[in-house]
């Protein structure tokens, strides 16, 4: 089985309460599973697979916590080959045009550094999800299946 590194940005909690569950059923499916709410550049060149989590601020910002490791990704350039790679984005499409910003600069920034992404980021809209769990379920399971 695979072992995942999860990277959550957050700022209200949500993304933390997504990360937790989804790190419960990665355990739950076999696999080793690592929560990550203030990740290093370190943390993410030794995992083997990863998977960002992160809601999104202002106007299609990052959150607080993930925005280092971003920054960090940025300057730093460090090579994703071969590493499989998810993203889940959670955001709120009553902002329009910076609806899930924070994931999709993820996304956009880990495709620039050659990461392997199996199946496309999942974008959540709380305007229709109350609960992310339920989209990202079925998401995580083709996710994980491909680990």
């Amino acid at each position: 089985m695979a072992s995942v590194s999860i990277f959550v940005g957050s700022m209200y909690g949500n993304a933390d309460n997504l990360a937790a569950e989804v790190k419960n059923k990665l355990i739950s499916l076999g696999h080793e599973a690592t929560v990550f709410e203030d990740g290093t550049i370190e943390q993410l060149v030794a995992a083997d697979n990863l998977l960002f989590i992160t809601s999104t601020t202002g106007a299609g910002d990052l959150p607080d916590n993930i925005q280092p490791l971003f920054s960090q990704m940025q300057s730093q350039f460090p090579m994703l080959t071969n590493k499989k790679v998810g993203v889940i984005a959670l955001g709120d499409s009553s902002y329009g045009d910076t609806f899930c910003g924070g994931g999709r600069q993820i996304d956009a920034l880990v495709q620039e550094l050659n990461a392997t992404l199996p199946i496309e980021r999942l974008d959540i809209d709380a305007c229709e999800h109350f609960e992310p769990w339920e989209p990202a379920a079925p998401w995580l399971m083709r996710w994980a299946a491909i680990l």
